[in-house]
């Protein structure tokens, strides 16, 4: 039993240095993060490595080169820097990681895939907390101004004294860290602390008796930068080296801007220990006011609180979000900060929901209570739409100029009164009643008939209307029907007609442009509905059918008082023997060459080549190609076979889809001197529309191409088998399938070499074997491995064991 633990502990830890030895830097970086993300602390992160067979060394060369600053030897006793605090600072200082497999990776190519910033806000977003890490809004200050009048000299500040009068001279000091500037001629004068004005008087008033007659300026040239100190709820706390002229604003954006827990509505700027100015970040935000936005001096504080209660609000208000809010603010502020109630806001009541220390409480807070209701951490606030319903509306519908709703009121208040405010009624109106559909105190609808006639007349008493009633005007059935006569076939306009009484079948082709060339006056069909209002069972019959035939200027032979009638279909039938004119082409050594038109459907490659009088001499009747169009019946198959294709692209039984017929044409293989011998035979075949017919000249070569050493063209050589053609190609290449070797002749047809003839003008194509599959080596190799690794365990264990 304890030979087989032991056995089992060095097989599990075979299996551990595997896979430890298949972790990149990459992976060991990403389970950090995930990790890290997921709460876990610093040190079960590297237990969980080094269980994972990650070596304390492997550990202590990353945190080396992602953290110089943290002494890896330590690392398992440091707890006061998380490791993703130390990859939010290779963030902001685009520090670039290196991966094992690929060489550099840029930081910015990193974060891609796996996020190295904080985790998502649970929960609502909160209204402004996105202003400082916006990389457009950065708030970088302007340095090409005027220096500020009461910008406050110090250490690394460069004067500009300008010396002009009886004495031309222009000089640049640089303030000393002991505040001072030694002025040619004079000596150290003490500025820092001055403003630029009065830097300019002391260095006058000390300077004066040795300049004369000249005047002195003092402007500033280059700024010293400061250290600032960001400190509280940011995302990236610490000392920043930023410009003299920089503010607050710019230097949270440097900071990363406010976290999850921070607030925007009471930033304070400490100087010296004191208060100099406390920030209201959406006073910006909402009004623009900069106030606050002081500009930083040496060593200044910004400290940034905890926030004081964030409330979220919904529903019909302009920017429905969560805002943060002050303890003295009310739900009139929520409102101003959300933009206001929208178009259909239900204004009278808000709900406020509010969470007390054991259940959730409901306010109803009533408009004129806004301006006093004070929010607290966590209220969400609903802000209803109004009812979908209407208080002074009736709506008429159907026969009338103006249907639609109208206002109950003085114009609209009865039958007769709304009519006559739409405009009054259509003249296809029925006005002996209408439907007035009226909605009761229960929501239910009742329907109410209405003698409209006799109240436009005044003969009945007109009806009073209320709110949401409906008023319907049916039509009569004859003009609410659209009826129509439809004619097809070969007119010159054929389409659907709008029916008229009395309708013929020779008034309905004039109105369709008259027959064309094609048509057929022996055959005119109609078709009609089967229209029976009395009947009581059904019946197999569909519809009845008329056939007619035409005489001169369409008159109809026989029953001449036929009419139409509404929903009739016109069919003008194609005569059999109209057919427009089919040509083909011929082509090279031909006496005439061109188009020709065929005279019957069954006409042969031999009677188009006696109608173009014959090939000339030179020609290779033997070598001639026919080239067809692709019929749209053909373009559909290959459609089929193509969809077929791609399904089963994946299968075992695939098709090549490459090795489609894809094209509108197509080569048919012919043996034009077979068919010219014996005029009618099966190789004599029929021409259809668009076939092209090639008769090339002799070649007196062939052609060689494919896996051999030297592609060729040489001359042909009769009797002479394929081999030595491929001999006169350099013989076959390295991958060379020899028993494959297929011709292609000039009519188009192929075979292979080994079963065919060598013709002028043919070309032996010589294709190539499929490339070695090296993965499939590998494999073999691996399994090998494998199998050798577990022989040798099997072998160990047979040791232990005897």
């Amino acid at each position: 039993m304890k030979k087989l633990i032991i056995l089992l502990c060095i097989f599990m830890s075979a299996i551990v240095t595997t896979y430890a030895q298949n972790m990149s830097e990459r992976q060991i970086l990403q389970y950090v993060i995930q990790q890290r993300q997921q709460g876990k602390q610093e040190s079960a992160i590297v237990s969980d490595l080094l269980r994972r067979g990650v070596t304390m060394e492997q550990i202590q060369q990353l945190r080396q080169r992602y953290d110089g600053q943290i002494n890896a030897a330590n690392m398992t006793e440091t707890t006061d820097r998380t490791i993703n605090d130390a990859f939010n600072r290779l963030r902001s200082d685009k520090a670039p990681l290196l991966d094992a497999e690929n060489g550099t990776l840029g930081i910015e190519e990193f974060t891609d895939s796996i996020s190295l910033t904080e985790l998502p806000k649970e929960g609502k977003k909160i209204f402004g907390h996105d202003i400082f890490n916006r990389q457009l809004l950065t708030f970088e200050p302007q340095m090409n101004i005027a220096t500020p009048q009461d910008y406050i000299l110090g250490p690394g500040d460069q004067l500009i004294i300008d010396i002009y009068g009886a004495t031309q001279e222009t000089v640049a000091l640089t303030i000393s860290p002991d505040g001072e500037v030694t002025v040619p001629n004079y000596g150290p004068v003490a500025v820092s602390g001055l403003t630029v004005a009065g830097a300019q008087s002391r260095i006058r008033e000390k300077t004066g008796q040795f300049y004369s007659g000249s005047e002195i300026k003092v402007t500033v040239g280059q700024t010293r930068t400061i250290k600032v100190n960001v400190m509280g709820e940011v995302k990236v706390p610490g000392t920043y080296t930023l410009s003299a002229f920089a503010t607050v604003f710019h230097a949270l954006y440097m900071a990363g801007g406010i976290n999850d827990l921070g607030t925007l509505r009471s930033i304070k700027v400490y100087r010296q220990g004191k208060l100099i100015s406390s920030i209201d970040v959406y006073k910006f935000i909402l009004n623009g006011r900069l106030a606050g936005n002081i500009r930083l001096t040496d060593n200044d504080v910004i400290q940034v609180g905890l926030y004081e209660s964030v409330v979220d609000i919904t529903g019909r208000v302009k920017r429905p979000m969560a805002y943060e809010m002050r303890k003295e603010e009310t739900l009139a502020d929520l409102l101003d900060y959300s933009g206001g109630f929208t178009g259909d806001a239900y204004k009278k009541l808000l709900r406020v929901l509010r969470k007390s220390e054991e259940l959730r409480t409901v306010y109803n807070v009533e408009d004129i209570e806004t301006g006093t209701f004070l929010i607290t951490d966590g209220d969400s606030i609903i802000v209803d739409s109004i009812i979908n319903r209407y208080k002074n509306m009736v709506e008429i519908k159907g026969a009338v100029f103006r249907p639609g709703m109208y206002r109950l009121g003085e114009k609209a208040y009865s039958v007769r009164s709304l009519v006559e405010y739409a405009s009054g009624l259509k003249e296809e109106a029925l006005t002996s009643r209408a439907v007035l559909r009226r909605i009761k105190p229960n929501r239910t609808q009742e329907v109410i008939s209405v003698d409209l006639e006799g109240i436009l007349n005044g003969k009945t008493a007109d009806l009073l209307l209320q709110n949401e009633d409906v008023l319907y005007i049916p039509a009569i059935a004859e003009h609410q029907n659209f009826r129509t006569l439809t004619i097809d076939g070969e007119v010159i306009f054929p389409g659907t007609y709008e029916y008229a009484e009395g309708t013929t079948i020779e008034d309905l082709i004039l109105q369709a442009g008259g027959l064309t060339d094609a048509a057929s006056t022996k055959r005119i069909d109609v078709s009609r509905r089967l229209r029976d209002p009395d009947a009581s069972e059904g019946s197999m019959e569909l519809a009845q059918t008329f056939s007619f035939t035409l005489k001169d200027n369409y008159k109809v032979d026989g029953n001449e008082t036929f009419v139409l009638e509404p929903y009739d279909l016109v069919h003008v039938r194609t005569s059999p023997v109209f057919q427009s004119q089919i040509q083909v082409s011929v082509e090279g050594e031909i006496a005439f060459q061109g188009n020709y038109t065929m005279e019957k459907k069954n006409q042969r490659l031999s009677d188009v080549i006696k109608a173009a009088g014959g090939t000339i001499p030179g020609a290779y009747i033997r070598g001639s190609r026919l080239v067809r169009k692709m019929t749209n019946d053909e373009k559909a198959r290959m459609q089929s076979v193509l969809r077929v294709a791609q399904q089963s692209a994946d299968g075992k039984d695939s098709i090549a889809i490459d090795k489609l017929l894809t094209q509108d044409t197509y080569s048919v293989g012919i043996h034009l001197d077979e068919a010219l011998a014996n005029p009618g035979s099966a190789q004599d075949i029929e021409m259809i529309d668009g076939d092209r017919l090639i008769i090339p000249r002799f070649n007196h070569t062939v052609k060689i191409s494919g896996d051999v050493n030297s592609p060729n063209t040489v001359a042909y050589d009769e009797g002479k088998g394929y081999k030595y053609y491929i001999k006169q190609a350099g013989g076959f290449g390295n991958r060379a399938k020899k028993s494959h070797v297929y011709i292609v002749y000039l009519n188009g047809t192929m075979g292979l070499a080994k079963d065919s003839k060598i013709e002028p003008g043919c070309e032996l194509i010589v294709p190539s074997k499929e490339p070695r599959n090296t993965n499939a080596i590998n494999q073999w190799l691996g399994i090998g491995t494998s199998v050798a690794s577990l022989a040798t365990m099997i072998a160990t264990i047979g040791h232990l064991i005897k």
